[in-house]
């Protein structure tokens, strides 16, 4: 049984002792919780990482090469606007990241080119839908109510907009929304089965390769934790447990018969 779910289950039995029954609370304090198990994130190396984006095209490769080359989550890279690409400055605005914060990271410079081409080929989607009497994208609740206009702007169009228009369960209106998350892990997952990598890899395992191939070249821990988007610099450390035991240090005597 999984730590969460243990101590979901302590939880109530406290509540029931305590709040309900009124049991003294030191006779029912006396106990452990249950830890999780501390799990290095998969990583793969550089070779791994360029023979699973050579297997990938179109936006899913895309979006799996930002994963990459910027760090980003699977959710924060399809939910990326228009205007949250700054080309000149190199950069991508991170929105609403976990814990609610924004933050920038990294625009490799060698996908400029590629996402031009997408940036184009969304806004001929978004000008089919405007003159079909549509053209508006989906955006949170408090965005909509300060910028009720803004929908229907280009720059606040998804730069991965979803392949069909669909309705909104708030407003009941037809709109855009971002490419499917399934889409873009199943043609991971392609990829991946069409390489030799052996390791379980995901989307998020490229975010994982990019921390850590950062600090394999010397990036400070702090940048790193700055571009992940970390709260806690303890969740950025675990990249350094993953260079510890990663290639050995110790050299086997066999390495010195040549």
């Amino acid at each position: 049984m999984a730590a969460s779910t243990q101590n979901q289950a302590l939880n109530a039995l406290l509540f029931l002792h305590r709040d309900i029954l009124g049991a003294d609370w030191d006779a029912v304090s006396d106990f452990d919780r249950a830890q999780e198990p501390e799990r290095l994130p998969v990583v793969l190396a550089q070779e791994e990482v360029k023979e699973l984006l050579g297997e990938m095209e179109g936006p899913n490769g895309l979006v799996a090469h930002l994963l990459y080359g910027a760090g980003l989550r699977l959710s924060e890279a399809l939910r990326l606007r228009v205007k949250d690409l700054d080309f000149d400055y190199e950069q991508i605005t991170v929105r609403q990241g976990k814990g609610k914060k924004d933050r920038r990271t990294l625009l490799p410079e060698m996908l400029i080119g590629s996402l031009r081409r997408q940036l184009r080929k969304s806004k001929a989607t978004w000008k089919e839908d405007l003159d079909a009497g549509y053209g508006k994208a989906s955006m949170p609740k408090a965005l909509a109510q300060k910028y009720p206009n803004a929908a229907s702007e280009w720059k606040w169009q998804y730069a991965f907009p979803s392949v069909r228009r669909s309705e909104d369960p708030r407003s009941g209106d037809i709109k855009r929304h971002h490419r499917s998350p399934s889409a873009v892990q199943k043609a991971v997952k392609r990829a991946v089965d069409a390489t030799d990598i052996s390791k379980s890899a995901s989307c998020h395992t490229l975010r994982h390769s990019f921390a850590t191939h950062l600090l394999e070249q010397g990036t400070d821990i702090r940048t790193v934790q700055e571009l992940l988007g970390h709260q806690d610099l303890r969740t950025t450390q675990v990249y350094t447990h993953v260079l510890q035991d990663g290639k050995a240090e110790t050299r086997s005597p066999l390495e010195a018969l040549g």
